[in-house]
């Protein structure tokens, strides 16, 4: 048995569907995916996801990366999409990492706490946070049975595990909703669902849980740290490493959970949190 890194972690032959292409982590999950040889099925709504497109190709090879502009909210889009994908042979890796994260789903705004979030924010992130994932994982499956196992990666979060504290929001305007602790938390069930039911057909089914990875490039976080130092201070504060995360560091829980490095973990949840829920 090959034991080498290069062999052990390899992604190559393999064919990969990641959801939420096209936000902050998922341009580092696609990055990550392609970079160690597996060709793939990218889904996003952004504009800005084509280019990134042309470039990963022009990368890693003609044919690397297929984009499918698409707004997940639209059912027999999103399965009539899905299905075109798996038409062109099987899936074997899956990564569900589509969601919502904006005031739609209760982030950040006045009304996204426990006394005020709306029917339609517990709805989308409900939908964002175990149907999607549902959906995908549903057909995907027979094509991975069919292929000789596969497997499927959620990305959940620490929040499923622990609640948000208060502390870190007083006198913010920042927000974390319960519609998205409570959908992560769904989510986690399911992966241990499916592990259990599809694992006699080698399909495995785990979960990464991230901790705190704040993305600087948008508006609101420029924000926070132009105008509100102390919440990002906060959050620094709260992990066992004093710092929040960047999206590469999640690039080592992703390749070890889509290559043969995890062939005998199933049913799990990768917590990568700097320490967060340690303490």
């Amino acid at each position: 048995m090959n034991l080498e890194a290069q062999n052990l972690f390899s992604l190559k032959g393999k064919t990969a569907l990641l959801t939420g292409a096209s936000g902050y982590l998922g341009r580092t999950l696609a990055e990550v995916l392609l970079q160690n040889g597996a060709t793939l099925h990218a889904l996003g709504r952004s504009e800005e996801l084509e280019k990134r497109a042309q470039g990963w190709n022009d990368k890693y090879g003609a044919g690397s990366a297929t984009v499918h502009r698409i707004d997940m909210y639209d059912r027999e889009l999103l399965g009539a999409t899905l299905d075109k994908i798996i038409e062109r042979g099987p899936v074997h890796v899956l990564v569900n990492n589509a969601h919502e994260l904006g005031a739609n789903t209760g982030f950040n705004v006045p009304n996204g706490g426990l006394e005020g979030m709306t029917w339609d924010h517990w709805l989308r992130n409900l939908t964002g946070g175990i149907y999607w994932a549902a959906l995908a994982t549903q057909k995907v499956g027979e094509g991975m049975k069919a292929a000789g196992g596969g497997s499927i990666i959620n990305i959940a979060t620490m929040y499923a595990l622990v609640a948000p504290s208060p502390l870190l929001y007083e006198d913010t305007a920042f927000m974390n909703p319960p519609g998205y602790s409570t959908s992560k938390a769904g989510l986690m069930a399911f992966t241990r669902y499916v592990a259990s039911f599809w694992g006699p057909h080698n399909i495995r089914a785990n979960s990464i849980l991230p901790g705190p990875f704040p993305n600087t490039e948008t508006a609101s976080e420029n924000a926070v740290r132009s105008g509100n130092d102390d919440f990002l201070q906060k959050l620094n504060n709260r992990t066992c490493l004093r710092r929040t995360g960047k999206a590469h560091e999640l690039a080592g829980a992703l390749l070890y959970l889509a290559s043969d490095a995890s062939s005998f973990v199933t049913g799990h949840g990768l917590v990568v949190d700097g320490g967060w829920t340690a303490i």
